[in-house]
């Protein structure tokens, strides 16, 4: 599933080549239309697709920016204003072609799913092969409340402040740490990858309840998170099965594990040790993470 760094490499692609364009018309796939005919919400979540049609057709693309895993669409209308919110679910893409056909990952053009017609002559198209992402639109009340339940970016002081914050809170004491950093709500961005991979520099068991660290590992561990963040978004985030960037390109983060993913530890050559936690396979060394 695409993390923080594979969806900032997303944003980045589409921003520039979107921002105050004008979208004319949208054109919805096969399966979108069969979905919402058989009252499953397949892509476009919220709303009908007359609705959805209604809050973007003939809005001008103000700003593109990402939130977590999210990428935000902000639309203006005359005095209107809608946010379309993208998640990129499993196998989410958005590609700026000139038509369905100029898609450059054959999987992806064939499971192509919202076009989006721009007034320059080009198409946002987001492209789902398992289609567990969606679409949302937002009037400016739903995106306020929708925002405020995501921690700030990992990468600014607030992060920091609110991160450690969050883990003194009392619901979250008995919970294993690799758990809660996990939660938008406590680290924005942190997905099963990264995490594997952060609390393993900061030498962390993943099992470990979070009152039994100390406040020098928990700042530690929020380092390590913003270190492997942003070395994934330096190598182009990882390709473990899917993810392409705009431009249909492949991450190299992946290349760089130490635990996640592997049969033996990247640090010390010790055998890794798989486990699931709170529903995610979590991958760590026993030698490095005590």
């Amino acid at each position: 599933m695409p993390e923080l760094p594979e969806v900032e490499h997303v944003k980045r692609g589409i921003e520039p080549r979107i921002t105050n364009l004008i979208i004319n018309d949208v054109q919805f796939s096969d399966a979108v239309h069969s979905g919402k005919a058989n009252n499953k919400a397949t892509i476009i979540k919220g709303t009908t697709i007359e609705q959805f049609t209604d809050m973007c057709v003939n809005y001008r693309i103000d700003s593109v920016f990402r939130r977590s895993k999210y990428i935000i669409f902000k639309l203006i209308n005359r005095e209107n204003i809608q946010y379309m919110v993208g998640h990129l679910g499993m196998t989410g893409a958005y590609f700026v072609v000139s038509s369905i056909e100029s898609i450059p990952v054959l999987n992806y053009r064939k499971h192509w799913h919202a076009a989006f017609s721009l007034n320059d002559g080009n198409k946002l198209i987001y492209s789902d092969i398992r289609r567990f992402g969606e679409l949302r639109m937002m009037d400016e009340a739903m995106f306020e409340t929708f925002n405020a339940q995501i921690a700030p970016e990992p990468f600014s002081a607030e992060g920091q402040a609110h991160y450690l914050s969050q883990l003194l809170l009392q619901k979250y004491q008995n919970k294993p740490i690799k758990q809660v950093i996990m939660l938008h709500s406590v680290v924005s961005g942190c997905g099963n990858i990264y995490a594997c991979e952060a609390l393993h520099l900061a030498r962390i068991n993943p099992n470990t309840k979070v009152k039994a660290l100390s406040k020098k590992q928990k700042l530690l561990l929020y380092e390590k998170i913003v270190f492997v963040l942003e070395e994934g978004i330096r190598y182009g985030g990882s390709t473990i099965s899917d993810y392409r960037n705009a431009e249909g390109e492949s991450g190299t983060m992946q290349n760089r594990f130490n635990v996640y993913g592997k049969k033996v530890c990247g640090t010390c050559g010790h055998a890794i040790t798989t486990k699931v936690i709170a529903t995610r396979n979590t991958h760590y060394c026993t030698h490095c993470q005590k």
